[in-house]
């Protein structure tokens, strides 16, 4: 139910973002409007999607990881669960889901962070921050990132422990959108052991569900 389209008057043309594909190590950007469906596909063994989202009305309000957790008082992301921004307003609920396995705690890799532990490459902030400056898009602060298909876990003692990434080729996530939002994705190296092998991702828009099909 949650991802069916709630009847929208909008008076302005509804357009579809075309499909875009974010190399390992890089990232990418795509736009998507209220009400449409937003996947993110990876495209090979071990993705993780480091997402970042800024209102396209305001990049002053963006996707916030620590307001969805106070928001839903939880740590892991699960279906039907809203994500909020840092106005604590939905911008985003998540469907379907293959994986079931997501990271709300763990900040994005820097450069320097990379360096330090012996990988090599552009870090996930650096290479988000440079994705900004091409979109000409101006923002208060970088937020911490919603780390899409990276396998942690949290103890009863509160060590956070890496785990195993277990994502395939063709495992995705959909969400319906409820805010017009630029959404950043970085398939950078996350220096974090176990998802430390970048793989590609896929992004795509749709207005249904049925609509990916045709794809």
């Amino acid at each position: 139910m949650l991802l069916m389209r709630e009847s929208y008057e909008e008076s302005a043309e509804r357009t579809l973002a075309a499909p875009v594909e974010v190399a390992a190590g890089s990232v990418a950007s795509i736009r998507v409007l209220r009400g449409q469906l937003l996947r993110i596909t990876a495209l090979g063994e071990g993705a993780v999607a480091s997402l970042f989202g800024f209102s396209l009305q305001d990049p002053a309000v963006w996707l916030s990881v620590h307001h969805t957790r106070v928001f839903s008082n939880s740590y892991l992301l699960g279906s039907g669960m809203r994500l909020v921004n840092n106005r604590r307003r939905p911008m985003m609920v998540l469907g379907k889901d293959s994986v079931k396995r997501h990271d709300l705690l763990l900040p994005g890799s820097t450069t320097s962070f990379l360096a330090q532990r012996g990988y090599g490459g552009e870090g996930c902030i650096e290479g988000v921050s440079r994705e900004l400056a091409r979109l000409g898009m101006t923002v208060p602060k970088l937020p911490d990132p919603i780390n899409l298909f990276m396998h942690v876990k949290l103890t009863r003692d509160g060590d956070i422990l890496p785990e195993t990434n277990l994502t395939q080729a063709g495992d995705s996530i959909t969400c319906r959108v409820v805010m017009d939002t630029r959404f950043i994705v970085s398939a950078c190296n996350t220096g974090i052991e176990g998802n430390d092998k970048p793989a590609p991702l896929r992004l795509a828009v749709a207005e249904n569900l049925t609509d990916f099909n045709a794809e």
